[in-house]
């Protein structure tokens, strides 16, 4: 064998080798790169925010790098099409000096697959299925490689918001795709759906989250339905009027139920008649000097665009638990409990007093049910699991007058987002009772 030809074969073999080693490193790099990008993006920011409180430093570094994510991404990306396109090139030289020109397609098929499987779907793979500790092994490379390409890095964020600008779309690089609320919202309703998650616990959560998003003039009891104390009636009356009402506390008005003076505690009436007894040596005559206003606590105004979560803290803040809500005029509009908000998280409350109330919903055959107008549409949806809308209206009665543009008669029926509604119920112009159930198109509308 002639001497040029043996080195020739031996630099082959040499140019060989180091290619295919530098193709390999490259292709790991490839997956480096790649199941770093899922790690950090896939990483749940508030386990690494545990993480990082209990004093694990990757983790914080972690989650620094997350908070940066439009350079964290520019950083992996510029990494990973460099070492790809590299490996390409290097493949491509090496295949078309031995095959010669069918080394490209052949270059092409090879390194198609191995970039797929071994620096993309198996790196990807391995880093979804421990996101929050690949994330915090591969944070400090990416933060150092995000300080060496902070220039290109700057210069791509740069041209890219030029070019979206170009069409109108404007970037915010402080603000998240979704917000808290919005994350830890979609993990419930997914938990919840693939069954790891009970609907009562999925509807706390839920109810919790959205007391920010929602105003007292939602959830009030509305002026029409609260019981009220007349201040000029004869002692005697209104103590019976408040020892048989259900409720604790009765707001007390002379005139005008307009003209709310006070609010009445049951048990404050209770110490008042035990005082004036007691002054008289058990003569119960006594009651009749009892002035039901100097028992009575000041009135607590709110207006009716007061969002839940504050309305809660100022009941807490103030020690009490009843306000009476007006509108922008001061006029009365209804009222609000604590219990009314507990009642958003938690559900419905009952108690001894409580006996025999079937929260507003009768379950009746044929699978339907028989609603109180005044019910609140998120009340039906919670309980029956159902999706009525409530951005028009609160109660199921506002529902069907909203979508019929009047107020229907009894026997009167309308379908709204695949449920017949028929009207059972009306005391003058007020819807009291309605029967619903999911249709299926075989009815009429009346």
């Amino acid at each position: 064998m002639p001497e040029s030809l043996l080195e020739s074969l031996v630099w082959l073999d040499i140019t060989f080798l180091v290619t295919a080693l530098a193709i390999f490193g490259l292709l790991l790099l490839s997956a480096f790169f790649s199941g770093s990008e899922t790690a950090l993006t896939a990483a749940s920011r508030g386990k690494l925010r545990a993480q990082a409180d209990k004093g694990f430093r990757r983790a914080a570094t972690a989650l620094a790098v997350k908070e940066d994510d439009e350079r964290m991404i520019g950083a992996i990306l510029l990494g990973n099409n460099v070492v790809n396109i590299l490996a390409a090139a290097l493949a491509t030289s090496l295949l078309t000096k031995i095959f010669g020109p069918t080394g490209v397609a052949l270059a092409t098929l090879v390194m198609t697959a191995l970039v797929l499987v071994f620096g993309e779907v198996l790196p990807k793979t391995l880093a979804i299925t421990i996101p929050e500790a690949a994330a915090a092994r591969v944070a400090p490379v990416i933060r150092l490689l995000m300080w060496l390409f902070g220039p290109v890095i700057s210069l791509v964020q740069w041209l890219v918001g030029g070019v979206l600008w170009l069409f109108g779309v404007q970037t915010d690089p402080d603000r998240h795709v979704l917000s808290v609320h919005e994350e830890i919202a979609g993990a419930i309703a997914l938990g919840h759906s693939e069954g790891t998650m009970e609907k009562e616990d999925r509807d706390r959560l839920l109810g919790a989250l959205d007391l920010a998003h929602r105003d007292v003039s939602e959830i009030m009891k509305h002026r029409s339905q609260i019981e009220m104390v007349d201040a000029d009636r004869p002692p005697t009356e209104i103590i019976a009027q408040v020892l048989a009402s259900p409720h604790t506390r009765l707001p007390v008005f002379r005139e005008s139920d307009e003209n709310i003076l006070g609010v009445i505690h049951a048990k404050e009436l209770l110490r008042a008649m035990n005082r004036l007894v007691r002054a008289e040596h058990g003569d119960w005559a006594a009651l009749q000097e009892l002035d039901v206003l100097e028992v009575a606590m000041p009135p607590y105004f709110i207006p009716e665009s007061t969002p839940l979560d504050e309305q809660m803290r100022q009941f807490l803040r103030r020690h009490t638990h009843f306000a009476l809500v007006v509108d922008e005029y001061g006029a009365l509009q209804g009222l609000i409990t604590l219990e009314d908000i507990l009642e958003e998280i938690v559900g419905e409350i009952t108690d001894e007093l409580d006996v025999g109330n079937d929260g507003g919903i009768e379950k009746i055959a044929a699978g339907g049910f028989l609603v109180d107008g005044s019910l609140a549409i998120r009340s039906l949806n919670r309980a029956l699991d159902w999706r009525l809308p409530d951005a028009q209206a609160n109660t199921v009665a506002g529902l069907v007058i909203h979508e019929a543009q009047m107020i229907p008669e009894v026997g009167a029926a309308f379908h709204i987002q695949g449920f017949r509604f028929e009207v059972v119920g009306k005391e003058g112009n007020r819807i009291t009772r309605l029967c619903v159930r999911p249709w299926h198109g075989g009815d009429t509308d009346i």
